[in-house]
């Protein structure tokens, strides 16, 4: 039996145990704090997401390859050339369908058109679910690709632009909010079908029914997009070579003029709009709302912007040879129109108008200036009614045959 000096030194000992215990816990939940403030040291080579020496790497991006700068004096030549390095730059393409094997899956009669819930192999690595809207009369009719938005928000993509069948109420909600806060209200896709146009939407990689298994997280798509790499393959490349072969999809239906198809969309959409129609020769006219900038204004602190977009439009190597307004000018001389907002934070004005002016040399070198429309609108990074039904007259007459 214990003597009560051996207890308490017993008691003792547990005691400085449990305050051991309990300074350690406290220690590891300040870590991050502390280490954090000691890890910063007094010199260094990155501020604020940029190299210190951001300004050097600007001037040395020259672009070799735009036209203008390059040695290709026939321009024919110099657009293969430049798609070329585009495709180079965007590695291995996912392999081609062996069939398209299309189901359709949910149809609803819509006022003035038919939407159906499709789905195909649109590679031979994955089928996809994509929506399709149908033009009530006797085709063919004209089409269009509409290409949805980033915005940081994955959870619906097709949905963004086209309205959900009435069977998912969840996405129906959270995709009537987001019609609300970028569209105006109304879905860029349906309000093309109204006007005759056969409209097609998927989701790019990471969207909508392309997402995790285990849920949205922003965080992870940095992550997927470094794993892809990897692989030798690129996420964003991905997405567009989804877009060039989801339009030779669209070309391959009965309802689809294949001679007429045009693309449009907002945000991350006019990328891949602009992008589709640089790299498709499928595509006839393209209307993009709210994507176009130049590197060197888009990536320094004088603006105060940065890639804010992740790897969505990360291209490996490419802006060794071209700078935006370059890979959208190979789709030169197509009808293209371009829509960019004053009160956009994202896409700043000079940038901007620098790019126009850069796209605009191209088709005047071609004899083609009045096939690019380039305007500025007193809008926010937006399309609301207002720009889509600049980007329907702009269809209606690029489009439908007259």
């Amino acid at each position: 039996m214990l003597r009560f000096s051996e207890k308490l030194s017993c008691f003792n000992t547990l005691s400085k145990k449990i305050e051991l215990r309990f300074i350690v816990s406290i220690m590891l939940l300040l870590a991050p704090i502390l280490v954090s403030k000691a890890q910063k040291r007094e010199r260094y080579e990155f501020y604020k997401d940029f190299p210190a020496y951001a300004d050097k790497l600007l001037s040395q991006l020259t672009y070799p390859l735009a036209w203008g700068n390059s040695d290709i004096k026939d321009f024919n030549q110099w657009k293969a050339a430049a798609r070329s390095k585009v495709l180079e730059c965007m590695m291995t393409p996912p392999p081609a369908p062996k069939s398209y094997d299309m189901k359709v899956i949910g149809e609803e009669k819509r006022s003035g058109y038919t939407a159906r819930k499709i789905e195909f192999n649109l590679s031979d690595f994955y089928r996809v679910r994509a929506y399709l809207l149908v033009p009530d009369g006797k085709g063919p009719f004209p089409a269009v690709n509409v290409l949805h938005d980033h915005g940081a928000h994955l959870y619906i993509g097709k949905e963004k632009v086209i309205r959900p069948f009435d069977d998912d109420s969840l996405v129906i909600a959270d995709a009537d909010a987001w019609v609300d806060n970028i569209y105006g209200g109304q879905y860029f896709g349906d309000y093309l079908a109204k006007h005759g146009y056969v409209v097609f939407s998927i989701d790019a990689p990471m969207w909508g029914e392309r997402g995790r298994k285990e849920g949205v997280d922003r965080k992870k798509y940095d992550i997927i997009a470094g794993n892809m790499m990897m692989y030798g393959r690129d996420l964003s490349a991905f997405m567009t070579y989804d877009d060039m072969a989801s339009t030779e999809f669209l070309a391959s239906l009965s309802e689809v003029d294949p001679t007429r198809i045009g693309c449009t969309g907002c945000s991350m959409g006019a990328y891949r709009a602009w992008m589709l129609s640089a790299l498709s020769d499928r595509i006839s006219a393209c209307a993009a709302v709210c994507w176009m900038v130049t590197t060197d204004v888009q990536m320094t602190w004088k603006y105060g912007r940065k890639e804010s977009g992740g790897f969505a439009n990360c291209i490996p190597a490419l802006r060794q040879y071209l700078d935006y307004p370059h890979i959208a000018s190979i789709a030169c001389p197509k009808p293209t129109l371009f829509i960019n907002g004053e009160q956009d934070k994202l896409f700043k004005i000079p940038g901007v108008k620098k790019a126009f002016k850069i796209m605009h040399e191209v088709w005047d070198s071609q004899n083609a200036g009045g096939n690019l429309e380039t305007e500025l609108w007193p809008i926010p990074h937006s399309c609301g009614v207002e720009a889509q039904q600049r980007v329907l007259e702009f269809f209606e007459r690029r489009l439908k045959k007259q």
